[in-house]
C-alpha cells in the first residue's frame, strides 16, 4: 500500500513538472513570405530564374513559328496536289511530315530540358539562401529563448500553424540578422483561425 501511494505521488510530481516545463515554453512565429519577399538577395534570385526562364521559351517560341510555318507550307503544298503531280508532291508531302514530326519532338524535348534546367538552377540558387533564413531563425530563437517558432506564411498554407494569439513575431528580428530593411508590413492573421479556448 505504501508502495502504491508512493508511486501516486511520484507520477502527480512528474505530471505537475511537466505541466510547469510546458508552461514555460516560450513561442513565436514569422512570415517567411514576408522576409523573401523583401530580401534583395531573394529578388535577384527571382529574376534570375524568370529570365533564364524567358530564355528558354523565346527559344521554344522560335521552334514553334518555325514548326507553324512549315505546316502551313505543307498545307499549301497539299493543295496544289493533282492527278498530274501526285507522285512528286505526295513525297514532298511525306518528306514534310517527316520533318514536322522531328520538330515536334524537338519543341516537347526543349520544353522538357527547360524545365529541368529552371529547376536545376533553382536547385542551386536557393538551398544557400533557405540556410541563411535557417541560420537566422535558430539564431533569433536562441536569443530569445523560444521553444518553438512557427511559420504563418500563406505559401506554406498556413500548415506550420494550428492556431495562433498573439506571440512574439520575430520577423523583423530575422530580417534585421539578414541586414533586410526594418520596416515591417504588419502581418495578418490565418483566415480560419479556432476560437481561443478557454
Amino acid at each position: 500500500m505504501k508502495k502504491l501511494i508512493k508511486g501516486l505521488f511520484v507520477a502527480a510530481g512528474l505530471l505537475l513538472t511537466n505541466q510547469v516545463v510546458n508552461a514555460q515554453q516560450k513561442l513565436g512565429h514569422l512570415d517567411s513570405d514576408q522576409i523573401f519577399s523583401s530580401w534583395s538577395e531573394a529578388k535577384t534570385i527571382s529574376t534570375t530564374l524568370e529570365n533564364l526562364a524567358k530564355t528558354k521559351q523565346a527559344e521554344i517560341d522560335k521552334m514553334i513559328a518555325e514548326y507553324s510555318s512549315k505546316l502551313k507550307a505543307a498545307q499549301d503544298k497539299e493543295r496544289t496536289l493533282s492527278e498530274a503531280n501526285k507522285e512528286t508532291v505526295l513525297k514532298e508531302l511525306q518528306a514534310a511530315q517527316t520533318e514536322l514530326t522531328d520538330l515536334q519532338k524537338r519543341i516537347e524535348d526543349a520544353r522538357n530540358k527547360a524545365r529541368t534546367d529552371v529547376e536545376a538552377k533553382q536547385g542551386e540558387l536557393f538551398p544557400p539562401l533557405q540556410q541563411k533564413v535557417a541560420n537566422a531563425i535558430n539564431a533569433i530563437s536562441k536569443e530569445k529563448g523560444f521553444s518553438y517558432v512557427f511559420d504563418i506564411s500563406a505559401t506554406q498554407g498556413f500548415n506550420n500553424l494550428v492556431y495562433f494569439d498573439g506571440g512574439e513575431d520575430i520577423t523583423a528580428a530575422v530580417k534585421a540578422k539578414l541586414g533586410i530593411s526594418a520596416t515591417v508590413s504588419p502581418v495578418s492573421k490565418p483566415a480560419a483561425t479556432p476560437a481561443k479556448k478557454p
